[in-house]
């Protein structure tokens, strides 16, 4: 993975906020909490039937993760739009990274399990959802390269559609950052191989009127808890455009660069053109 990726100017937070601001908060935080921790609760519960009974396999979860997450746009008043569709079969998704809300956008649509640094399972609240939802956590360390390997084509011969963020970083959303090839190797087992299909997926964040364009982009060292209040606290919202490309089958694709390179062209051509600028490691 890359070191995390920085810029030289970042947006204005939340500043200072008003009576009116604080509603806004309170109206949409309020329902959202209770949404996202009343439903881990009963995904919680439900796991402990669920996985006796079915072992890695989640027939029922990931539909109560997939209503949280739809339900947490509409909450918080950002439109979706979705273009294309999840593909069926035996499949793996790589897409751009730009925010915590990409948790959200990409399980409203699909029954996901993202593929994360070790770090994120230590973070309140996000961690905590992360861990309940099947997350498969990894760390930067060479030496542990096989076991990861062996891990992803265990969860993808359980037919769980492993979600990768191949750029190994978030940016501010308007760019895509050269994949990583090395996560894909595990995409090119001869068990696999042959069956298994990989789906680019492209976020696109738009801001709301007036505000920076990369108002919804979280990256570097930007604290979790001001962005989300200056989500929480904006008079107006912008939207979110989940594009779901043709996938790409692995048999017949070369190596793991030539996947990571095809993979990424199909991200990076689902943002605008306008929007492409130098990327900064």
């Amino acid at each position: 993975m890359s070191a995390t990726w920085q810029s030289d100017q970042l947006p204005p937070g939340p500043g200072k906020l008003g009576a009116r601001d604080w509603f806004r908060v309170i109206r949409r935080g309020l329902p959202l909490g209770i949404v996202v921790f009343g439903c881990l609760g009963l995904l919680l519960l439900l796991r402990l039937i669920e996985r006796p009974i079915f072992g890695l396999r989640r027939p029922v979860t990931p539909w109560i993760t997939r209503f949280v997450c739809s339900s947490a746009f509409v909450l918080l008043g950002i439109h979706r739009k979705v273009v294309g569709r999840p593909v069926g079969g035996r499949a793996a998704v790589v897409s751009n990274h730009a925010s915590w809300l990409d948790i959200f956008a990409l399980n409203a649509g699909d029954s996901v399990y993202f593929v994360s640094k070790a770090e994120v399972a230590g973070w309140p609240g996000i961690g905590w959802l992360a861990r309940a939802t099947g997350t498969v956590f990894i760390n930067r360390d060479r030496k542990e390269a096989a076991a990861q390997r062996a891990l992803f084509e265990a969860r993808l011969m359980a037919e769980h559609r492993l979600l990768f963020f191949p750029e190994g970083t978030s940016t501010d959303g308007r760019q895509v950052l050269p994949f990583k090839s090395t996560l894909f190797e595990a995409f090119l087992n001869d068990g696999l191989k042959d069956s298994l299909q990989i789906q680019p997926v492209t976020l696109v964040y738009r801001a709301p009127e007036g505000t920076d364009p990369r108002f919804y982009g979280w990256w570097g060292d930007m604290d979790f808890g001001p962005h989300l209040l200056k989500i929480l606290a904006a008079p107006r919202q912008g939207s979110v455009e989940v594009i779901y490309h043709p996938a790409v089958p692995v048999a017949g694709n070369g190596n793991r660069k030539t996947l990571a390179a095809r993979c990424e062209a199909e991200v990076r051509s689902g943002l605008p053109l306008s929007w492409e600028t130098p990327a900064k490691g």
